[in-house]
């Protein structure tokens, strides 16, 4: 199997699932959102926000920031 070949089927993939745009750009801003904006203290207002669009961006793991 050749590259252009995995490419034309990735693209048909994306192309036959509309809801892949969708889940693509809400990943995308959350990531944004994850990376400009300080991690919040934990136990404050803003905390569990945070962990919402922490999740959402896929920040989990390592990729996770720890705020120290």
């Amino acid at each position: 199997m050749d590259i252009t070949t995995i490419i034309t089927t990735l693209v048909t993939l994306i192309e036959s699932y509309s809801w892949f745009n969708i889940v693509a750009a809400a990943v995308t801003v959350a990531s944004t959102i994850a990376a400009v904006t300080p991690t919040p203290k934990a136990g404050s207002k803003l905390a569990l926000v945070y962990s919402i669009i922490d999740t959402l961006a896929l920040n989990i793991g390592k990729a996770k920031q720890t705020g120290k």
